[in-house]
């Protein structure tokens, strides 16, 4: 008689691609929070603070695909691999990401490789660094007598030069560039070549809503001496637009202004 025998097919775990926000546990999700502190493995960016690594159970396995300027620890397509290999043996992952995972954070890019593999996606929204930062800095994204219109964009993207960014940002509009401390310079001449007044005011928050966050300000044109004086590091959001003006600070500096 010939003996049989079944397997039973392994199922999928789940990947998680996990918005961490700016830093601050206190920011996280609900959802996001139970994840961490649940998850037996986690895969996550650099910009994921330690405060918030520290939430994870003592045995959870942390995986670091941390990216430092034009070094990868893990180059993308090799991420995807990663989070499909766990779960195709039957793991849950969570991905966490700085900020949100769709905007600038490839996440988009993940999750489509664990669908094509047959692995299911929960995408878990997290506060934006935009967001995050202009909060915590006090400068309103949009304002009625200053901006109905908010732009994202990445400063180190290929192909910059080509890009036309006119009408991302001037009166009523506030552009948030993200990545884009490296090509300040570059960015300032672009926006000034296509149109933007050199007098836009903006603002440069390094390490938003963190303790060590600093803002600080200037027109357009000065925004290379801007970040190259100030010793501007990354992380860090370059906001123009009128609504830089419009925090208590910067009103308060106006103020004074006005009475000298």
């Amino acid at each position: 008689m010939q003996s049989t025998s079944s397997t039973q097919a392994l199922v999928p775990g789940t990947v998680f691609l996990v918005g961490a926000g700016p830093g601050d546990p206190d920011l996280l999700t609900l959802r996001a929070a139970r994840l961490v502190e649940r998850a037996a493995t986690i895969v996550h960016d650099g910009l994921v603070s330690d405060d918030i690594l520290a939430m994870a159970r003592p045995d959870a396995r942390l995986i670091s695909v941390a990216k430092r300027r034009a070094r990868h620890t893990l180059p993308q397509e090799e991420i995807n691999a990663l989070l499909v290999r766990e779960a195709l043996a039957g793991r849950d992952v969570v991905r966490l990401k700085g900020g949100d995972p769709f905007i600038f954070g490839r996440g988009g890019e993940e999750a489509e490789a664990a669908r094509a593999a047959g692995v299911p996606v929960e995408i878990v929204p997290g506060i934006s660094a935009a967001n995050g930062a202009a909060a915590a800095s006090g400068i309103p994204l949009t304002h009625r007598d200053a901006a109905s219109v908010v732009s994202f964009v990445a400063g180190q993207c290929k192909g910059l030069s080509d890009q036309d960014w006119s009408g991302l940002a001037g009166k009523g509009r506030t552009l948030v560039i993200y990545m884009g401390v490296r090509t300040a310079g570059k960015i300032a001449e672009k926006l000034m070549a296509d149109g933007l007044s050199p007098a836009m005011p903006l603002a440069v928050i390094e390490n938003g809503a963190r303790p060590e966050m600093r803002v600080v300000r200037g027109p357009l044109a000065g925004l290379a001496d801007l970040v190259a004086d100030h010793g501007i590091k990354s992380p860090a959001l370059i906001v123009i637009g009128e609504v830089t003006q419009r925090d208590d600070v910067a009103l308060a500096r106006i103020a004074m202004e006005a009475h000298q």
